[in-house]
């Protein structure tokens, strides 16, 4: 893996923000994509270098799902929030059904998001 994005809704912000600074060390050997508002909590927390998407609602979700189909990303860290309606909400399903159409290791809560990030999958092919 080589190419990730990062993005979360706004209830859900501090928790990907608590996760990217945890992970920092190994985040920062990988290509890091983030919607805008993300992107730069991430970046002021970690310092991480990201490249910045536009804000989700402002195209950035449409963004990520064209950078999925072209095969640019190689995974999804999305923490959605399930229990609040979201303006753009065909948007984010949308970049949700391209990620499991382009088969995109996706997760959308920390727990899965460790479990991607500690397998030997995630840091290169196994042997």
């Amino acid at each position: 893996m080589k190419n990730i994005a990062l993005v979360a809704h706004d209830n859900k912000k501090e928790d990907i923000v608590e996760w990217c600074d945890f992970n920092k060390g190994s985040l920062s050997s990988y290509c890091l994509y983030a919607t805008g508002t993300t992107g730069k909590k991430i970046i002021e927390k970690t310092g991480l270098t990201i490249n910045l998407l536009k804000s989700g609602p402002y195209g950035g979700d449409m963004q990520l799902g064209a950078l999925i189909a072209d095969g640019t990303l190689d995974c999804l860290i999305f923490f959605w929030d399930p229990l609040e309606s979201q303006p753009h909400d065909v948007d984010v399903k949308a970049v949700l059904r391209i990620a499991v159409l382009y088969n995109i290791p996706t997760a959308c809560n920390r727990a899965t998001a460790d479990m991607l990030i500690s397998s030997s999958l995630f840091h290169g092919e196994p042997e």
